[in-house]
């Protein structure tokens, strides 16, 4: 039996002129997190990244604590959903199809809560089978494939026994449980929206059988917040 480790990046910077690079707050997460699995002996063999900054640093900074670290390789198949892409493509549609949905929309550049409604309703046409082709950005079934394809590649390449970090984005790790407890299209994201950064979704898998140990586990955080008397666990 050995493990992957799907380790959501620390907070970006959301609001600033780039949001492709970690916070502050996000190196913190990072820096603390790499110190606790260090502690607590999980040691990665084995780590994969995406190739967006704010995933390759949060590898980079958790891998600086490990005593023997595994050189961090790039798997663009990791990268984060093209969310800019969905919204450009799938909006001017949804608006014209429902008129509500379209006040909603002119709600939501005020109201986060209503744009969070805004981006659930493109995630879940961009998922569902009568998509559109967009030209612009992946499909969801293509988006899927590669996602499948670099957690099976990084099994391939895993030692029995072994742990290997995989450091990726939200979107991401919502894929890759939904492929591996088959999650129909309407639900899965139910299992993007809450995942906090640096958390920890573990799939354990042997002789081909994958299988989800644990989702969006926030307790190592939790406790260096209580410990270092610092607020680490973050959602955004």
């Amino acid at each position: 039996m050995a493990s992957l480790y799907l380790i959501r990046h620390g907070q970006a910077s959301f609001g600033s002129a780039n949001y492709d690079q970690l916070s502050p707050l996000g190196q913190r997460q990072a820096d603390v997190s790499g110190r606790f699995f260090a502690d607590t002996t999980l040691h990665f063999a084995q780590a994969v990244s995406g190739d967006l900054s704010r995933q390759r640093e949060t590898g980079e900074r958790v891998l600086a604590s490990q005593p023997n670290p595994a050189a961090l390789r790039i798997d663009p198949r990791l990268n984060e959903v093209d969310n800019e892409g969905q919204i450009a493509g799938l909006l001017p549609i949804l608006c014209e199809r429902d008129a509500a949905f379209a006040e909603r929309v002119k709600a939501g550049r005020s109201d986060s809560k209503q744009y969070q409604k805004v981006i659930q309703a493109v995630f879940n046409a961009w998922v569902s089978p009568d998509c559109p082709d967009l030209p612009d950005t992946a499909s969801w079934p293509d988006y899927l494939a590669g996602v499948q394809g670099a957690l099976e590649d990084a099994m391939a390449q895993a030692e029995s026994g072994t742990d290997t970090a995989i450091f990726t984005s939200g979107g991401t790790i919502a894929t890759a449980v939904s492929w591996v407890l088959g999650v129909p299209h309407d639900k899965i994201y139910g299992f993007y929206e809450p995942v906090f950064n640096c958390s920890i979704t573990r799939l354990i898998f042997s002789r081909g059988r994958v299988s989800l140990s644990n989702f969006n586990d926030t307790a190592h955080l939790q406790l260096l917040s209580k410990q270092l008397g610092e607020n680490l666990v973050t959602y955004r």
